[in-house]
């Protein structure tokens, strides 16, 4: 009898194709539970296992402190893929956060890893007690709240995910990682540990770590979004609430984002225009994130410079060998800070 496999072994060019090709409709997920995981390994095998057999696709992070993903299932089997997941005792009933705007291609193949946390935070969770977390809010709670002006609004996601999407007067921390988001808040805060303190993020996840560590640090009042800007968008729609979101909320899939409102509040990171879409340099030796309009991508061929698109030319054999030297956007500047770089052009040779 063949052993069954635990990793993909197609390669990745053509799963994207195969993904992009597809009629199938396909349904995006997102889930997480903290939760001691013994053995995550195991756990990770046995979970592979499972959500392979009913075709799902998707990245999803297992550590001793518990499990976080985000995946995609074909459309006729979203209620397999819920059974299969509340068959695991810690899992069963956890809220699934179903997309907001999607196409059904978010993933092409299912990667399950085993790390130290589900979310890097770069916290010592024995310093403080991270089941303490703060008060969840439902979309009617949190726009109650927010609309005290004693509350204040903190976005705990990174800035290039708040650049195309926000809540409005929400603070929005100038910062790449999770990790360094966490004292940069604390210390913009100090003074202000009587008052709300209401924060959100896509899904939930980082504020269930985050709302814990800020009552640590003495806040008295703590509060987070609960489900994320993904449950808020869904409820705010159909219980006809204010969308107090504008713009689009950014997803780590293939789609990198799903629009909530018509706004659009960013600009292309090469000629300034009104665009909210981001994208990848389409040269693999670069592979920055960036916004890009349809013009510029016209003009760039989905590159983020005139260099990116003329490299992409070459013979692959000759990239290959420049690959080795060659510097690009992608390698000196962190995710979506393009922009803070432009020449006098608007763009970067």
């Amino acid at each position: 009898m063949k052993k069954a496999s635990l990793h993909n072994r197609v390669n990745r060019d053509i799963l994207k194709q195969q993904m992009l090709d597809s009629t199938e409709s396909r349904t995006t997920i997102s889930f997480y539970k903290y939760h001691h995981i013994v053995e995550p390994q195991n756990f990770r095998n046995e979970l592979y296992l499972k959500l392979d057999a009913i075709g799902t696709k998707g990245r999803i992070y297992v550590a001793t402190e518990g499990v976080n993903g985000q995946i995609s299932v074909p459309s006729a089997h979203v209620e397999l893929f819920q059974e299969t997941l509340y068959s695991i005792p810690f899992l069963n009933g956890i809220r699934l956060n179903f997309a907001v705007d999607d196409d059904g291609k978010s993933f092409y193949k299912l990667i399950i890893k085993v790390r130290s946390k589900i979310v890097a935070d770069g916290l010592d969770d024995s310093s403080f007690n991270p089941a303490d977390t703060g008060v969840h809010l439902s979309a009617e709670e949190f726009n109650r709240l927010t609309d005290d002006p004693s509350t204040i609004l903190v976005d705990m996601r990174n800035h290039y995910e708040s650049e195309v999407g926000h809540f409005k007067g929400a603070i929005l921390p100038e910062v790449e990682t999770f990790r360094e988001e966490l004292d940069l808040v604390d210390g913009m805060l100090r003074g202000n540990e009587g008052k709300n303190l209401v924060m959100y993020c896509t899904g939930g996840i980082r504020c269930e770590k985050a709302s814990a560590w800020f009552k640590h640090q003495g806040f008295k009042n703590v509060f987070q979004l609960d489900g994320g800007i993904i449950q808020y968008a869904r409820h705010a729609r159909e219980r006809g609430l204010e969308n107090k979101f504008i713009g689009v909320n950014f997803v780590f899939d293939e789609r990198l984002g799903e629009r909530i409102s018509e706004d659009i509040i960013a600009k292309c990171h090469q000629c300034g225009a009104p665009c909210d879409v981001h994208k990848n340099c389409a040269n693999d030796a670069c592979h920055l994130l960036f916004i890009q309009c349809k013009e510029c991508e016209a003009k760039y061929e989905s590159c983020c410079s005139e260099k990116c698109r003329d490299f992409t030319h070459l013979p692959k054999e000759e990239q290959l060998i420049l690959r080795k030297t060659e510097e690009f956007n992608g390698t000196r500047f962190g995710k979506g800070r393009y922009k803070a770089h432009h020449n006098s052009a608007g763009l970067l040779k």
